[in-house]
């Protein structure tokens, strides 16, 4: 399986029995959708390898308890501490309206209700104290903060985004 065609679910932080068990916390707002997986990828380096689910469950807000197949000591456990957590992007459920996934807008023209078309979305910076839209406009960096409130329309068909920035806001990095 290949990374660009997998999102980032979490990553194991901890071991929990001297079994084999795992905690892995997740990256997400839902962690009740991913309780009964029958499989994730954890990645290795650059590569991302199959295991298999023995037995899982919810474990303090967004953590999850699993039991791998073939993880049945603290020794085994050891070797996949800290690693990430993926799943294949076809996995994801379907969003609609305003909502988005991260790497789902990449690409996107970004059209301000004051400035008109600002460029486009090249990469999502989750980072700072709040994620931004990076967007290219013909070689300079614009930043937008990711607000409920300037983001007025997704439009999925036509690949855009539609904001409402404060006056200047883009102007700023030009």
């Amino acid at each position: 399986m290949r990374k660009e065609d997998c999102f980032y679910l979490g990553k194991i932080v901890t071991k929990y029995s001297f079994k084999g068990e795992v905690i892995i916390k997740l990256d997400t707002d839902e962690p009740e959708l991913y309780t009964e997986m029958e499989s994730v990828y954890v990645e290795f380096g650059t590569n991302l390898v199959p295991f298999f689910i023995d037995k899982s469950s919810l474990h303090k807000g967004n953590q999850l308890r699993v039991q791998f197949e073939d993880v049945y000591s603290e020794e085994e456990a050891d070797s996949i501490l800290k690693c990430g957590v993926y799943l294949p992007t076809t996995m994801l459920p379907e969003l609609t309206g305003d909502k988005f996934y991260y790497h789902e807008v990449i690409g996107f023209t970004v059209v301000d209700a004051n400035f008109g078309e600002v460029g486009q979305i090249v990469h999502i910076n989750d980072k700072a104290a709040q994620p931004l839209f990076e967007i290219d406009r013909d070689g300079k960096e614009i930043f937008i903060p990711m607000v409920d409130d300037f983001i007025k329309k997704v439009d999925r068909e036509n690949n855009t985004i539609e904001v409402d920035t404060p006056e200047g806001l883009i102007e700023l990095y030009l």
